[in-house]
């Protein structure tokens, strides 16, 4: 089967988010699965073309591998792309965003043409790419090169819609009759992702309960309406991770490495990550680690309301993140007052290794989380997670304290401090009964959350699509 991915960040040559981990990770499973896989993305002035061996093909089209034989094609655009950012400067999203992304979605379907690779499915992420099944069920209706071209567009994160002033709805190309209440109209504004709600074949999100809880009031960012006319075409499949590169046996940025049978040796990373943090050297002070954007979404607010109490506890805290303003202030404020806390308001990978392999706990008090990556990898680190019962976070993490058998972590549901206090309560409690400890560790990392199933449950969608009849 021929696969098109569609996404504005691809690991390993553009992020900003889970996202691009996605999309650089699920054409890879889908390859071992037999299938020929193509992605494209823009071409934007921050990626290496020489280290990534991209080379031009034709006119403003570049390309290079991925894998074995993912072919990855670059647009490019000196206007749209030759910038800093990929959405943004200095936390202002580009004016242009629409007009930027409409190029990109215009331009993938010409690109196809160009290399001649007809797709049988185009899988689109976000509202970046979500013109494109609007593009094909308008714009493109008659042209016979996509007639059995069906499209599955994936929603990362519904907080985050595309939205733009309805004066630049002509830079769409698209006629005015689909600026209405049924179309791409959102509140007088234009909503990008709301065309892909629409117009592609299926839909999808990163994890089951997110799925179900964006056809709520509360989850839906005002498209829940629009969600629940499309819900027979809706599919929650939860992501995967690359235990490639999520993997403490292999990791090269360990202090050292270790595996399931050999899990005593995690402790030389907690060692370790407290020396480069400058934290008190203890192997018995449980260490809570934190890999976040700094944002409400993350449930910063709640934690903020219990940090005064948290960090005069006999634990030691390292936070990894960048965000909104408040929270740098306060986490600065924190690192200031309290010896036991390692603020690094920064991007840093190999930091990021260092504080899954080190830390004892995760803490991820997220209000929402489509599917979550952090939880995930923790399990794989032996780092027991403590989670809000919510997204992907929901189906991933299983509370020890009501189920001691298949327990791999600490969880909560209603979203308060007391109950975030409560979790992590819950947690110090059981970690001072070593045993126990090493038992919740163990079932964590026993966890299979690679990408092998949920690339079945995809090309079992693709397979049905194509196979359906219109």
């Amino acid at each position: 089967m021929k696969i098109v991915f569609c996404s504005s960040e691809v690991v390993p040559f553009a992020k900003t988010g889970g996202l691009a981990d996605v999309a650089g990770t699920l054409p890879l499973a889908l390859e071992e699965c037999n299938q020929q896989v193509v992605i494209i993305l823009p071409l934007y002035a921050g990626i290496d073309r020489k280290k990534f061996n991209i080379e031009k093909v034709q006119a403003n089209v570049y390309t290079a591998k991925l894998g074995r034989s993912v072919t990855v094609y670059f647009i490019e655009n000196e206007k749209y792309f030759g910038r800093g950012g990929l959405y943004q400067d200095k936390g202002i999203d580009f004016s242009d965003n629409l007009e930027r992304f409409a190029y990109y979605c215009k331009q993938t379907l010409e690109v196809l043409k160009k290399v001649k690779f007809k797709p049988d499915i185009i899988h689109c992420h976000d509202w970046q790419s979500a013109l494109i099944p609007v593009y094909l069920k308008t714009l493109y209706r008659e042209d016979a090169f996509y007639k059995k071209t069906k499209t599955v567009f994936t929603i990362h994160n519904l907080g985050y819609q595309g939205l733009s002033p309805r004066e630049q709805f002509p830079k769409t190309g698209l006629d005015w009759s689909l600026f209405t209440l049924e179309g791409l109209e959102f509140y007088g504004k234009v909503n990008l992702l709301k065309g892909g709600l629409l117009f592609a074949d299926k839909i999808t999100t990163v994890s089951p309960t997110y799925a179900r809880e964006i056809q709520t009031k509360e989850f839906g960012c005002g498209l829940e309406g629009a969600i629940i006319r499309r819900r027979k075409d809706l599919v929650g499949i939860l992501n995967g991770i690359n235990y490639k590169e999520w993997d403490p046996q292999t990791n090269s940025s360990l202090a050292k490495n270790y595996s399931i049978k050999n899990i005593k040796d995690k402790i030389e990373n907690k060692l370790d990550l407290q020396k480069v943090c400058s934290l008190k050297i203890d192997k018995k002070a449980p260490l809570l680690g934190m890999i976040t954007r700094l944002a409400d979404q993350k449930g910063l607010d709640i934690f903020a309301e219990i940090a005064e109490t948290l960090f005069k506890l006999p634990l030691q805290f390292v936070l990894l993140g960048t965000g909104e303003p408040k929270y740098h202030t306060l986490f600065e404020k924190v690192q200031k007052k309290y010896k036991n806390t390692a603020i690094q308001l920064k991007f840093d990978a190999t930091l990021a290794y260092k504080i899954y392999a080190g830390s004892d706990m995760f803490v991820m008090p997220s209000h929402y989380e489509p599917c979550g990556l952090g939880q995930l990898i923790s399990l794989k680190f032996g780092t027991v997670p403590i989670v809000r019962k919510t997204g992907g976070l929901a189906d991933t993490v299983i509370d020890y304290t009501h189920d001691e058998n298949s327990g791999n972590g600490f969880v909560f549901e209603a979203y308060s401090s007391d109950k975030l206090l409560d979790a992590i309560t819950r947690s110090l409690d059981v970690y001072k009964d070593k045993p126990a400890w090493h038992k919740l560790m163990k079932t964590g990392m026993k966890s299979d959350f690679s990408w092998k199933q949920s690339a079945k449950d995809y090309l079992k969608l693709y397979k049905e699509l194509k196979a359906h009849k219109e």
